[in-house]
């Protein structure tokens, strides 16, 4: 089965598995360097439900949240990881800088988002629990970040800047 989609073939799957009584998980992010929290935190949104889905930001929003330099993996390669790991079911790139027409367009039963986070700045998480949905908070693993990752590796290597206004 192909797991990464888009957003149309997406939507087809995401009806049947629904029709079918499976509950949706979703959680999106960058996912630039793939590190332990995000595998924690994936295994975290996966408990909440039968189906995860990922939603990946593009190269063009992750520019626009993180910086020129980023990402550091093009958007097919970091879909593509996010879709090796079992406990991801689908993976989906969008290219705004929210997932909240992403959110709306599949109707999720939770959204899930890391530790790092309040509910309350949680895109799509009014919109959720509008239609009876949940919104749950992941923990966070302290210090596990692909900024730090990238700190670390220029850090070690010398001679580069990583810091950038965003």
């Amino acid at each position: 089965m192909k797991k990464v989609l888009f957003l149309e073939e997406l939507l087809g799957e995401i009806e049947k598995l629904k029709e079918a009584g499976k509950r949706v998980v979703f959680t999106n992010g960058c996912f630039d360097i793939l590190h332990i929290g995000h595998a924690r935190y994936l295994e975290e949104a996966r408990r909440n439900g039968d189906v995860l889905v990922v939603g990946v930001n593009s190269d063009a929003s992750v520019r626009l949240l993180k910086g020129t330099k980023r990402p550091i993996v093009p958007q097919e390669e970091r879909a593509e990881l996010l879709a090796a790991l079992s406990v991801v079911d689908f993976v989906t790139i969008f290219d705004e800088e929210t997932p909240l027409e992403l959110i709306s367009s599949l109707h999720p039963d939770v959204i899930v988002k890391g530790g790092d986070w309040k509910c309350e700045n949680i895109v799509g998480a009014k919109l959720v629990e509008g239609w009876g949905g949940r919104v749950v908070i992941a923990p966070l693993v302290e210090g596990s970040s692909t900024t730090n990752i990238i700190a670390k590796v220029c850090e070690v290597y010398g001679g580069c800047s990583h810091k950038e206004g965003k």
